[in-house]
C-alpha cells in the first residue's frame, strides 16, 4: 500500500478522530450519576473519589500498554492497531452500559486501559504524513477532532441521559463500532515499508520508554513541562461534571450544552486561529502564551460565583489550546521519521503518568473543600492547584527555550 499524502489522509484520520471523542464526550455528562447509582449515594462529593480510582485504572493501564502499542504500529503500521484500539473502546462501552456494580465498572475501565492507543497512533499517523514545517499546524487537526466531538458528543449524552444514565454507553459503543468501520474500509496506512522498524519489547517497558525521552536534547526539558500541563488539565477534564453539579446544581444536559460550547471555542482555536498565532508569534512564544491563558482561564473558574460565568472564561481558557500543537510540534521535529510512534508512545505514557496522579489529587481537593465536615467550603479549590501548576509549566518551557536552539519555525 502506497504511502498516503496530503489534505486527502488528513481527512480520513480527522474523521476518525471526530468520532472516537464523540463517543468519549456523550458519557461525560453521566458519569457523575452513574457513580451515585452504583454506590447508591444522592451527594456528588461522595461520589468523586470512585471517578478518580476509575480515570486511575484507565490510565493506569493506558501507561503500563502505550508503549507496546506505539512500538507495534512502528512494526506493523498505525492502521490495525487503530482498528484493534477502537473496537477494545466498543467492547468496554457496552460494558460500563451494563455493568451491574462499581467493581464491574472498574473492570471495563481497565479493559479500556489497554487498548485506549488511538490518540497515540494517530499522533504517530500524523507526524508520518507531515513535513517538519507542517506538523504543528497538522497536529492542531487532533484538537480540532477533539472540539467537534465535544459539540455534539456531550449533548448528545445529556439528552440521552435524560431517559437513560445507560443510553449514552450504548451510543459511545455504537461510535466506536462505526468508527472501525470507517477506518477498515477507509483509513489508508501511512507508515511505509522502508520507515517500519523491528519490534523490540525492551522499547515496551514504560519506564524505559519515557527515560529514552532524554535521549533528544531538546525533548527533555519540554517533557516535564508537558507532565505538568497534563496534570494541570485534570482540574477540567475530570472534575467540571462533578463541580458544575455541585456548584450550580447544573443537571446532565447542561453539563453537556456547556461542554458544547467547550468544544466549539476549543475547535475554533485549534482550527483557524493557531495558523494565525504560530507564525506570527513563533512556536516558543506561542506555547507559553497559552499556558499563561490556561492558567487564568482555572483561576477564573475558581471564584465563578454564577453559572453563566462558566460559559465567558471558557473563552480565555479555550484560547490557551495554542500551547499543545506547538509544543508537540516542537517535539515532534526533533525525532526521526523511524521514531515517531516511538516518541507518541512515550508522550502518551507521560500524559498517562499524570492522569494516574492527576486526578486523585483534583478529585481529593474537590471531596476535601466540598465535604460537610471541611474547614473551608471551596469547591474551586482544584482549579488553583492547576493554575499553578500551568505557570510553573510555563517557567520551564521558558528555560528549556533558552537552552536549546529554537524549533523548525512553523509556515501555515
Amino acid at each position: 500500500m502506497h504511502r498516503p499524502k496530503g489534505q486527502a489522509a488528513l481527512g480520513f484520520i480527522f474523521a476518525t478522530l471526530l468520532i472516537d471523542v464523540m463517543g468519549f464526550g456523550i458519557i461525560i455528562p453521566v458519569f457523575p450519576k452513574l457513580i451515585q447509582h452504583l454506590i447508591h449515594s444522592n451527594n456528588v462529593s461522595d461520589a468523586s473519589p470512585y471517578a478518580g480510582w476509575l480515570t486511575v485504572a484507565y490510565a493506569g493501564m493506558q501507561f503500563l500498554f502505550s508503549p507496546l502499542i506505539g512500538n507495534l504500529s512502528d512494526r506493523f503500521g498505525r492502521r490495525p492497531v487503530l482498528l484493534c484500539s477502537l473496537l477494545g473502546f466498543c467492547a468496554d462501552y457496552l460494558f460500563q452500559a451494563f455493568a451491574p456494580t462499581i467493581g464491574l465498572l472498574f473492570v471495563g475501565r481497565i479493559l479500556a486501559g489497554i487498548t485506549g492507543a488511538s490518540f497515540t497512533t494517530a499522533s504517530a499517523y500524523i507526524a508520518d504524513i507531515s513535513t517538519p514545517e507542517k506538523r504543528a499546524a497538522n497536529f492542531g487537526l487532533v484538537g480540532v477532532a477533539f472540539g467537534l466531538g465535544f459539540i455534539i458528543g456531550p449533548v448528545i449524552g445529556g439528552i440521552l441521559g435524560k431517559f437513560d444514565i445507560h443510553y449514552p454507553f450504548i451510543a459511545a459503543a455504537v461510535l466506536a463500532f462505526l468508527n472501525a468501520a470507517y477506518g477498515y474500509f477507509i483509513l489508508p496506512e501511512s507508515l511505509s515499508l522502508e520507515n517500519r522498524r523491528p519490534l523490540e519489547l525492551k522499547k515496551s517497558n514504560p519506564v524505559d520508554t519515557l527515560l529514552k525521552l532524554s535521549k533528544y536534547k531538546a525533548v527533555l526539558g519540554l517533557a516535564v513541562s508537558l507532565f505538568l500541563i497534563y496534570f494541570a488539565a485534570q482540574a477540567v477534564q475530570s472534575v467540571w461534571s462533578f463541580y458544575t453539579i455541585y456548584k450550580f446544581n447544573w443537571n446532565e444536559d447542561m453539563v453537556g450544552y456547556s461542554l458544547g460550547v467547550v468544544g466549539i471555542v476549543y475547535a475554533a482555536v485549534q482550527g483557524g486561529l493557531i495558523r494565525v498565532i504560530i507564525p506570527k508569534f513563533g512556536t516558543e512564544r506561542s506555547i507559553w502564551i497559552g499556558l499563561l491563558l490556561y492558567s487564568i482561564g482555572m483561576a477564573l473558574f475558581a471564584f465563578a460565583t454564577k453559572g453563566w460565568m462558566m460559559f465567558v472564561i471558557l473563552i480565555p481558557y479555550c484560547l490557551g489550546g495554542i500551547a499543545g500543537p506547538a509544543l508537540q510540534g516542537y517535539m515532534s521535529n526533533h525525532v526521526p521519521a523511524n521514531e515517531q510512534g516511538e516518541l507518541q508512545g512515550g508522550l502518551t505514557s507521560l500524559a498517562s503518568l499524570s492522569t494516574i496522579i492527576g486526578p486523585l489529587v483534583m478529585f481529593a481537593t474537590f471531596r476535601f473543600f466540598t465535604k460537610p465536615d471541611a474547614p473551608l467550603i471551596f469547591p474551586g479549590a482544584h482549579f488553583i492547584l492547576g493554575a499553578v501548576l500551568m505557570l510553573l509549566s510555563a517557567i520551564l518551557a521558558v528555560l528549556s527555550f533558552k537552552k536549546n536552539k529554537p524549533a523548525v519555525k512553523a509556515e501555515i
